[in-house]
């Protein structure tokens, strides 16, 4: 495998947590105790972000980012089952940089551990399955339709989300790790971590069964 491949998951999964993470601190420190207008601006920079990261390393690794869309990639035959490791390895790492780069961005502790207690509990399971079938709906449908489309797609599809879900759409296990290790605005407690990615998962076998109907030709 070119190592150039993995240098662009890594990078572009640490850019995508430093949008996360880093305008979740800043809209934290801006707007304090107005909820609402700090998740608004968490959402437009984590869509802006994506569309950045896909744009330009789209060409490179096909811009997954994301173990989940990794899997979907490998179960349709269009990503080498033996390149699904390396993927997923080095977007754990580059999600984990990512968060420590925000710390230290902010001058706050860069090692640090979630205490975010509230996302947990079956209705943002549910919320989960269906933010990140949501999500390969997107990237799969565009690639039918509109290759060209797809970064602006995932861009608005996960600033929406993190309005219509119940949990905010993390829809990708590198980052549900790597927010673990914030005790921010975007944190995730680790004992909650878990279960994310299992409807994360379970939400890739639903759409492989789904979309590789719906998106093949008879």
């Amino acid at each position: 495998m070119r190592a150039q491949k993995l240098l662009a998951e890594g990078l572009g999964t640490a850019f995508l947590l430093i949008g996360v993470v880093g305008s979740g601190i800043m809209a934290q420190n801006l707007a304090g105790d107005a909820t609402a207008l700090a998740l608004l601006a968490n959402a437009i920079a984590t869509g802006c972000m994506l569309y950045v990261i896909i744009t330009t390393l789209g060409p490179i690794s096909g811009a997954h980012f994301n173990p989940a869309v990794t899997l979907a990639f490998a179960l349709r035959g269009d990503h080498p089952w033996s390149a699904v490791a390396p993927y997923i390895i080095v977007q754990i790492v580059g999600g984990l940089l990512g968060v420590w780069a925000c710390h230290a961005m902010f001058d706050i502790e860069i090692l640090q551990s979630s205490t975010t207690m509230h996302r947990t509990g079956s209705a943002q399971w549910v919320s989960e399955i269906i933010a990140t079938f949501g999500l390969l709906f997107v990237i799969f449908g565009g690639l039918k339709s509109r290759p060209e489309a797809v970064p602006a797609l995932v861009g608005l599809y996960i600033t929406g989300a993190y309005w219509y879900t119940s949990s905010t759409s993390f829809a990708n296990p590198a980052v549900t790790i790597a927010r673990g290790f914030t005790d921010t605005f975007a944190g995730i407690h680790p004992s909650h971590i878990g279960m994310f990615i299992v409807m994360q998962i379970i939400a890739v076998g639903i759409a492989h069964v789904v979309l590789t109907r719906l998106f093949t030709d008879d």
